[in-house]
């Protein structure tokens, strides 16, 4: 293939000509975590023990606590070395390394948040083991990296930099965003507090009068003529990634009356059986019709109660929800429907209804632009990467 004018083919692949190869051992010095001394650290920070240990953990940046000394110097870099590797951190400050962690101490002059992208992104570090993954300091002192002129470095980091402050910033006011609805639901769903406007008693009842509760079923596989139709057929899997309406498959109308119940539009779909509800209780509205598994249940609420409102009010009670749920067969989890249906429901008249869900409907619409940004801003950043580290893309 011939090169663009101006690049040239390296070890590490098309790379600007003024740019150079170098391993790590040529860069950096390269040193393992020691052992901390428990007598000089602690699990918070204080004025005494100020200075962070980072261990060989993926998570919160490997933090591990805190201690009254520091062993490495800022503006260097931390990989870690057993089980998931090569995973790199920039540390701007002075700090301790502990266990299986690498650091790496620039022997010159460098962007230090630079090549960290790099190890990050364009270097895979092999398996040399049969066991647990293991890397160690003369292994990685071989590996090779791109090095483009220093002012280059720079002007990538901060690019990058830019990126991961605004990635900061979207992901705290989302955070903030999500706080401030579970604050508002806690509040409304409950009559606590009250949109002006709106007075008097609330209602109570269980949720099993609330409407005409439909339970789902799955056509049988061996008549294509109940399948490849345009009536989506949702799964709790469709329901978990919020993709009711473009569901993985589809049922034709053969197949409502045998084994597919079609759930109308408006009605409320909510996951009562499956591994799903260990960890999360899936729960979204119908803006068209559509039919769904046996471990869906469908609620098409009745004359004088706001779907929306109780879709609302489920989300609000998933703990409580999930509270009554019991082991079903291969250990999922089901929530009987006698249960479910007894669940005592509080609600307001229609119109007070109508007023709260629509609240709570724009701070979801406002949250999902907010993480449609953040998603956006990702895949920026990975485009960016992808340009910057390799050269295909000058700054300076």
């Amino acid at each position: 293939m011939e090169l663009k004018p101006g690049y040239k083919q390296t070890e590490v692949g098309v790379i600007p000509e003024d740019w150079e190869v170098s391993t790590f051992g040529d860069v950096f010095d390269v040193t393992a975590g020691g052992d901390v001394d428990p007598k000089r650290s602690k699990s918070y920070r204080d004025d005494t023990h100020c200075y962070p240990i980072y261990s060989n953990a993926l998570t919160n940046h490997g933090l591990y606590g805190y201690c009254s000394y520091g062993d490495h110097q800022a503006d260097s870099i931390t990989i870690t070395a057993r089980g998931s590797l090569g995973f790199a951190n920039f540390r701007d400050h002075t700090y301790t390394a502990i266990g299986r962690v690498l650091v790496l101490h620039p022997k010159q002059e460098v962007a230090g948040s630079f090549f960290a992208e790099v190890i990050n992104n364009c270097i895979t570090f092999a398996i040399e083991s049969t066991g647990v993954p293991q890397l160690t300091a003369p292994q990685i002192s071989t590996y090779r990296l791109p090095v483009p002129p220093l002012p280059e470095q720079r002007a990538i980091a901060g690019m990058l930099a830019d990126v991961d402050a605004l990635l900061g910033v979207l992901t705290q006011l989302i955070a903030k965003k999500r706080d401030l609805k579970q604050a508002a639901m806690q509040q409304l769903l409950t009559g606590q507090t009250r949109l002006p406007g709106f007075s008097g008693e609330w209602e109570v009842t269980r949720l099993g009068e609330i409407g005409s509760w439909l339970s789902g079923g799955t056509p049988s596989m061996s008549d294509d003529g109940y399948w490849n139709g345009d009536i989506p057929w949702v799964s709790p899997k469709d329901m978990k990634v919020a993709r009711l309406h473009d569901a993985l498959d589809h049922v034709s109308d053969n197949a409502l009356g045998s084994g597919a119940r079609l759930a109308p539009r408006g009605a409320v779909l909510m996951v009562v059986r499956g591994m799903i509800l260990a960890h999360s209780f899936p729960v979204a509205r119908a803006e068209r019709p559509l039919a769904f598994n046996q471990d869906i249940k469908a609620l098409v609420v009745r004359a004088g109660i706001e779907s929306d409102f109780v879709l609302h009010w489920l989300r609000a009670n998933e703990t409580l929800l999930l509270s009554v749920a019991n082991e079903a067969t291969h250990g999922t989890k089901r929530i009987p429907s006698e249960a479910l249906f007894a669940t005592e429901f509080v609600f307001p008249p229609r119109r007070e209804q109508t007023a709260i869900a629509a609240v709570l409907s724009d701070m979801d619409a406002e949250l999902a632009a907010l993480e449609q940004r953040l998603a956006k801003t990702r895949a920026l950043k990975q485009g960016m990467m992808q340009e910057l580290l390799t050269g295909r893309t000058r700054l300076v």
